[in-house]
């Protein structure tokens, strides 16, 4: 039997055509391959193709593939594992872990949420990308080692610039349109001692704000805190606020991987997702430090304590308590001095410590703590 080409649709002729077209000189454009599910682009003459899924995200059930980050000159093709439920209508939530490659537990606690969700799930859609970074996570590294950049301020990133402006480019481009509402995992970082939270910044529509401060709470972490700080181009949650979605920034305590602080986050997951409607069953507050509590607070550029001079910090005081003004924070000694020349860090004003940095060396001028206050917004 004579071999026969298969037909194609006019769908795949169309975009077979629109390549051809490209590849034309003095063309520039994208264009669409249905049947390869993924895009092209074509630039000074060469046909690249572009990052793309090997999953589709629209088929029902679950379903485990990659995301997978075109090659350039710096690096060459990655595969970051990707997990996809899809119960039809309902809240369309995408879950990243993994930004910065020093904060290990969003990607811990991203894989043990997808582990159990298939039996949760009622509706709607969930993506799942634990390792938004893997070069990072691997060097245990805040920045992506062949660049020196930070994930978290190259959105919308670039599909022809360095490895992580193309993690961002392929994130914004074929992930982020499929979701609502984002679920971002942080850590504070391994320096600081840092409660299990949920931050936002300030966002400039009251609505908006309002339902960010709710959805923040439903986590039920022992804090909510609304940090207001400069804009800084490129973050995350920037991007994903002018795409018109709700962006929640998990901070997962202070870098401390243990079983103990992982329930406590997994759990604050499982009540965001109850909260949402994507599954079943009552919210629980979880115990830290032996209370059930939470509480939503918020800070300013003033309530950031540094160091009066370089030296070796000694914390005097825990996150989450309250102090009165001239109360204590921490000692800084001196370096550059004999006998001790240490100085005392104190607080300026009555607030709530909701930050203080490990013990540990320290520059001129270095943050040192964090202070808050109770939040004022109401979000009735």
């Amino acid at each position: 039997m004579r071999w026969q080409r298969p037909k194609e649709s006019i769908g795949e002729l169309k975009s077979r055509w629109r390549i051809f077209e490209a590849t034309k000189p003095g063309a520039e454009t994208v264009v669409t391959s249905p049947r390869f599910n993924s895009q092209w682009r074509h630039t000074n003459g060469t046909l690249n193709r572009m990052s793309y899924l090997s999953i589709d995200l629209d088929k029902p059930g679950a379903s485990s593939g990659h995301l997978i980050v075109r090659e350039g000159s710096d690096c060459g093709e990655l595969l970051l594992p990707v997990f996809s439920l899809n119960r039809g209508e309902g809240p369309r939530l995408l879950i990243t872990g993994g930004c910065h490659g020093n904060e290990l537990e969003g990607p811990i606690v991203a894989r043990r949420v997808a582990s159990w969700l298939p039996e949760a799930q009622t509706c709607g859609r969930v993506i799942i990308l634990p390792e938004l970074n893997p070069l990072a996570l691997q060097a245990w590294s805040r920045n992506t080692p062949s660049d020196g950049l930070n994930m978290n301020r190259v959105f919308p990133g670039c599909a022809e610039g360095s490895v992580t402006e193309r993690i961002a480019d392929a994130v914004s481009r074929l992930l982020l349109p499929m979701a609502d509402t984002v679920f971002d995992l942080h850590s504070f970082g391994p320096m600081w001692d840092f409660p299990p939270s949920i931050i936002t910044h300030p966002i400039a529509d009251a609505g908006s704000m309002a339902r960010t401060v709710r959805m923040a709470e439903a986590f039920k972490l022992p804090m909510t805190l609304v940090w207001e700080h400069q804009d800084t181009p490129g973050m995350f949650d920037t991007w994903a606020h002018s795409q018109g979605k709700l962006f929640i920034c998990a901070e997962f305590g202070g870098g401390t991987v243990g079983s103990e602080a992982l329930t406590i986050y997994e759990t604050g997951m499982r009540n965001a997702l109850i909260a949402l409607g994507l599954v079943e069953g009552t919210a629980e507050s979880p115990t830290f430090r032996q209370k059930k509590s939470s509480q939503t607070l918020e800070t300013r550029a003033c309530d950031e304590l540094k160091s009066p001079q370089r030296g070796i910090f000694e914390p005097r005081c825990s996150v989450l308590d309250d102090v009165q003004q001239g109360d204590l924070i921490g000692v800084l000694h001196s370096r550059d001095s004999l006998p001790d020349g240490s100085s005392d860090i104190r607080a300026p004003i009555a607030s709530i410590v909701c930050a203080i940095r490990s013990g540990g060396y320290v520059d001129f001028n270095e943050e040192v703590a964090l202070l808050a206050r109770q939040h004022t917004l109401s979000v009735g």
